[in-house]
């Protein structure tokens, strides 16, 4: 009897660590794919994006755990996902965009629901508390990186903003839930709105880790990343 319980919560994780995984995904695709949009990119270059947002940080996350092949690239259900996004956003960005700030908000829900979904593989995998939190946090902000870095912008998770910090702490619910035998689904709607809220919140009142003081020199680094923000935003 035990052992048909064990059985029953083992598959019952696997299904909702693979239901956040395809959600994530999704909402990923949707943020590589409007960056992509804005920048005016063919229908092959929003549906390269909208896949390379959607899964890198999954791909990494797998290849470090020993799940190998990675899901996104032995799974056909995420590459159809990420395909589907990239198609929804190509022919219907206009109406997208009447969102207010769409890529963070596409972001920031990816970020929420990636983390939780990276630490509770981490923990299926038999990762110890603290790395499975870790590996969580780098699922999360491995798309948007990828996504940042194709498109020539400093990811913004370099840029001194609540982003890590929030999917780690996203992570650290999920964690801190299964260290304490709580309900698995419980923890993971817990820690995504934590990690969603912390985000729009830091987005809304510019919270931001400690910069480096250096003195401000006109037209240097800061000032460049400023306005390449403006044009991207003006696109």
């Amino acid at each position: 009897m035990f052992d048909v319980l064990s059985l029953d919560m083992g598959a019952a994780m696997k299904t909702l660590v693979l239901t956040l995984d395809l959600v994530g995904t999704f909402v990923f695709a949707l943020s590589g794919a409007t960056a992509g949009a804005r920048r005016r990119l063919d229908i092959f270059g929003v549906l390269v994006l909208s896949f390379v947002a959607a899964n890198s940080g999954g791909i990494v996350r797998d290849v470090l755990i020993g799940a190998a092949p990675p899901a996104a690239i032995s799974d056909w259900r995420y590459l159809a996902v990420s395909l589907l996004a990239g198609v929804v956003i190509f022919f219907w960005y206009p109406l997208i965009n009447r969102l207010r700030s769409p890529v963070l908000f596409f972001d920031g829900v990816g970020l929420a629901l990636f983390c939780v979904a990276g630490a509770q593989k981490a923990l299926v995998y038999g990762l110890e508390p603290v790395m499975a939190a870790l590996l969580g946090m780098l699922t999360a902000i491995g798309g948007g990186i990828a996504r940042d870095m194709l498109l020539s912008n400093v990811p913004a998770v370099f840029r001194s903003d609540i982003y890590a910090v929030a999917a780690l702490a996203g992570a650290c619910v999920v964690v801190l839930g299964d260290a304490l035998h709580l309900p698995a689904t419980a923890t993971a709607v817990a820690g995504a709105a934590l990690c969603f809220g912390l985000r729009m919140a830091a987005l809304k009142y510019d919270w931001h880790l400690p910069r480096a003081r250096v003195p401000e020199q006109t037209g240097g680094p800061r000032e460049a990343d400023e306005c390449d923000d403006r044009r991207g935003d003006r696109r």
